[in-house]
């Protein structure tokens, strides 16, 4: 919510002096500047701008923003100066903030746009698999090179959320019933990859998957544990449905839903809503994350319908979501169908149905479809209302390294499918991958 704050500043104007704004910059620092010099803007939430008027007065105009409009009444006069996010302005105090001549005392209307949070995420996430052996396990037992590319994508969000496919532990017994236990699918990914999650950045994950519980309650548990012990929350197992993190001065909510034994099961829609409103309640921006919806190429479209997979009840992913929103949410993301899929604008709220394969190492096919993945940078307002996202189109190499895709081929696939999906949608896809609301002229 816009803050407008009426500074009334006396200025005592000598020969060439005038008021400067001055922004404090990441480091916590003023900026100073002269005449024609340049000022740049702080982008950091949290961080505060002050006025400096001749007498050395620092005035806090507000906290966190990302936006500001610089208005000031000189003689009957309204000088207005507007920043974008990151952009540079240049100041001349000569000409934009005073006169030699100006009456002693000014009045000065400071905008303040509230900050945009940036939320980075990601699809499914299996690094590599100690079982059956150690031939789905990456070269050199090192995960890293795998993510490396893309890992400053991640990092540099506000809050990074995604999907890991399966147990982190060296421990537990195989609970999956597999005929053959030497070409079974189930994972179970080494403790020592944890590290990696970290370092890529991630500070959320869902757990709530059909591969979870692979190794049983005491692999599930020990990856919780696990994941806390990184400072990295997690959510999505019946015993723990949701988690809460607190972030500079936000708090974010976030519940994870999958149709699999031992998770928040998706086709409870009583038991959702409650969850989602308490954390509405109790929270600044609530996530939804849900593993759902039917697997593989064929199944790329939303279809508004229960979906079912091997007669498991999958879910009606739309209604789900939708759900979800109405009773709180303001980020939904999807995985689990191993496709991407399209992506919507609900009620000024995110909600993206399937982020596909991001890094799924050997045990995945990856043809087609399957692997191209976006990573979605999506950007709200404090108060979780959907103000902008971006697409970074990403491709698994044959060496199982994640990629930007040159030909941004998962862009080009998501406009065709919110276009078939949702053809009314609020939102444009460009080329770039800049995901914007449509105006009313479109």
């Amino acid at each position: 919510m816009t803050q407008r704050i009426l500074l009334l500043l006396l200025l005592a104007i000598l020969s060439g002096g005038c008021t400067l704004f001055r922004p404090i910059n990441q480091e916590g620092n003023i900026d100073n500047a002269d005449n024609g010099e340049t000022i740049t803007l702080s982008r950091q939430p949290g961080v505060y701008g002050v006025i400096n008027d001749t007498t050395g007065l620092q005035r806090e105009i507000g906290a966190a923003q990302d936006t500001i409009s610089l208005q000031r009444q000189i003689d009957d006069v309204t000088q207005e100066t507007v920043s974008k996010p990151g952009e540079v302005l240049i100041f001349n105090s000569d000409s934009l903030l005073c006169e030699a001549d100006t009456a002693a005392v000014a009045v000065e209307e400071i905008s303040v746009v509230p900050a945009v949070y940036t939320f980075a995420l990601t699809g499914d996430i299996m690094p590599g698999t100690s079982f059956p052996d150690n031939r789905y396990l990456p070269p050199g037992d090192d995960p890293w090179p795998l993510i490396s590319e893309v890992a400053p994508f991640i990092s540099e969000a506000f809050i990074a959320a995604g999907n890991l496919e399966g147990p982190l532990t060296d421990k537990g017994e195989l609970a999956k019933k597999c005929r053959d236990t030497t070409s079974c699918y189930a994972f179970r990914i080494p403790e020592r990859y944890g590290s990696m999650l970290t370092d890529a950045g991630f500070d959320i994950l869902s757990l709530a998957n059909n591969h979870i519980g692979d190794f049983g309650l005491e692999g599930r548990n020990r990856t919780a544990w696990l994941l806390d012990s990184l400072g990295i929350a997690s959510a999505g197992l019946e015993t723990s449905p949701f988690t809460i993190v607190q972030k500079d001065s936000l708090t974010i909510g976030f519940a994870a839903f999958s149709p699999n034994k031992g998770t928040p099961y998706i086709n409870d829609y009583k038991y959702m809503q409650e969850l989602v409103r308490f954390l509405d309640d109790t929270c600044d921006i609530v996530m939804v994350s849900f593993h759902g919806g039917a697997e593989g190429r064929e199944y790329e479209n939303v279809t508004g319908a229960k979906e079912y997979f091997y007669g498991e009840d999958r879910g009606n992913v739309v209604e789900f979501a939708r759900l979800a929103v109405d009773s709180g949410a303001d980020i939904v993301f999807g995985h689990g169908p191993h496709v991407t899929r399209a992506m919507e604008v609900y009620k000024e709220r995110f909600i993206a149905y399937s982020l596909g394969n991001f890094l799924t190492y050997r045990r995945f096919n990856l043809s087609g479809p399957n692997g191209i993945a976006p990573l979605v940078q999506v950007s709200v307002d404090p108060d979780g209302k959907y103000r902008s996202a971006v697409i970074i189109p990403l491709y698994q190499d044959s060496q199982g390294h994640v990629r930007v895709d040159p030909h941004r081929r998962v862009i080009g696939r998501l406009r065709d499918l919110i276009a078939m999906d949702f053809p009314d949608s609020d939102i444009t896809v460009s080329d770039e991958g800049f995901v914007e609301l449509k105006t009313a002229e479109q």
